[in-house]
């Protein structure tokens, strides 16, 4: 099986779940409070990791309480924790999440020591000379940062898989090194123009961010699953309708599926398949990392 190497962020979420997420200037009485480990890269190592993926995580905390908990965590998870850095000025990301009765969030995030992580703070042996091996980023740090990983890891062959969350605009030499995209519907709109609200729209974003040098588009769309844009596949792919508690990791469970799915050599229709029945369980259970499900699940669903 190919190494997955996750360069990214980790939180500490802290959530409140209520009836409903509070208007700007309105404050309400929430339900259960809970302090979970989070932040997009630490939640995709996590669900690559339950699903039998050889992992690296690669991420830079603050030198606090923080930083040990989410430790403690990966290495009980079975993550290689080598290249994790300390900040010496800085604290470790946070995020706070509402969740309403419907499982819908608003998420605001303190990024900490991840605005800090830069090319100097990834030792060169994380690049490794296997070009079998799969990198996963996302846009929580620095961009900077992405881009200088994915033109020396384009440059050796791998493949990158990119979630570009949050949002925001990419630069085509960005683009022209990815291997896999992996927007949601208003990340789509953001990097194309184009309001993805059915298959349709989907299949023309998806053909713009191809034209742009993209190998393969992959376009989350929630319950309805996912648009596949190949040079041979051009297709939604549904999910197994399921009961949703709290969405907030389905995407990062998502990402780490698919990533655990190509480093074992699916073809990426079946590859999307396996994410979305991964990011189908996650929505049914409370948490980020807490809500990633463990390989012998996939089947039963």
């Amino acid at each position: 099986m190919s190494r997955i190497v996750v360069i990214g962020s980790t939180n500490t979420d802290m959530v409140v779940k209520s009836k409903k997420i509070p208007t700007p200037g309105e404050t309400i009485i929430g339900g259960t409070f809970f302090m979970n480990p989070g932040g997009k890269g630490a939640n995709q190592a996590v669900a690559a990791a339950r699903l039998n993926g050889n992992v690296t995580f690669v991420t830079k905390t603050g030198n606090d309480y923080f930083s040990e908990q989410a430790k403690h965590i990966f290495d009980f998870e079975k993550i290689n924790t080598s290249y994790i850095v300390k900040d010496p000025r800085n604290p470790s990301g946070i995020a706070l999440i509402m969740v309403d009765q419907n499982g819908q969030n608003c998420i605001v995030v303190a990024p900490g020591s991840n605005g800090t992580m830069s090319a100097y703070d990834i030792a060169e042996e994380v690049y490794g000379n296997d070009p079998s091996d799969v990198f996963l980023m996302q846009l929580e740090i620095p961009i900077s940062t992405v881009e200088f990983v994915a033109e020396k890891v384009c440059g050796k062959g791998n493949r990158i898989i990119l979630n570009p969350a949050p949002a925001k605009q990419l630069t085509d030499e960005l683009l022209k090194c990815i291997h896999v995209i992996t927007p949601n519907e208003n990340e789509a709109e953001l990097l194309t123009g184009i309001k993805v609200t059915n298959a349709s729209s989907a299949e023309k974003c998806a053909g713009k961010l191809k034209a742009k040098g993209v190998r393969n588009v992959i376009i989350t769309l929630g319950a309805a699953g996912a648009y596949l844009l190949t040079d041979t596949v051009s297709k939604a792919i549904p999910v197994v309708p399921v009961r949703a508690l709290d969405t907030t990791a389905a995407g990062d469970v998502f990402n780490g599926a698919l990533a655990v799915a190509i480093s074992e050599g699916k073809e990426l229709e079946e590859a999307v398949d396996f994410a979305n029945r991964a990011a189908s369980i996650s929505v049914t259970r409370m948490g980020a990392q807490a809500s990633a499900p463990f390989r012998k699940e996939i089947s039963m669903l």
